[in-house]
């Protein structure tokens, strides 16, 4: 792995399951994460993406990419625009760093309203 390699995207559907499953699963019960009319209510369109739930899918897009071996170290990701049910987050990354047998890959997560997440994950590999 050379600094300025690509990592191979990762297309997400963002569906009203994935979202509320993800919501539970980290004990997150914001109500704009479940209940549409009051999602609108709060100035919503619709629910919308947790952090947990995005914090996730980064960590799952890199050790997929880096394979079996790869130990996250470090995940610093900031969101931007929601991820709503029907849209697509696609993942895509980039070799920042490269020491020994750590990579420093950054990170965005696109929708079709612009950049959901970004961020950089500091990764270990194999040797």
């Amino acid at each position: 792995m050379n600094v300025g390699d690509t990592l191979a995207p990762l297309e997400i559907p963002v569906t009203r399951t994935l979202i509320v499953a993800g919501a539970i699963a980290s004990r997150d019960y914001q109500d704009v994460h479940h209940d549409a009319s009051l999602a609108r209510e709060k100035g919503s369109p619709d629910i919308f993406m947790n952090i947990l739930t995005t914090n996730g899918l980064v960590g799952r897009y890199i050790t997929d990419r880096l394979g079996p071996g790869a130990v996250l170290r470090k995940v610093a990701i900031r969101l931007g625009a929601p991820n709503y049910p029907g849209d697509i987050m696609v993942l895509t990354g980039t070799v920042a760093a490269v020491d020994g047998n750590t990579v420093e890959i950054r990170v965005v997560g696109a929708n079709g309203i612009g950049h959901h997440v970004t961020g950089t994950v500091t990764a270990e590999v194999a040797a």
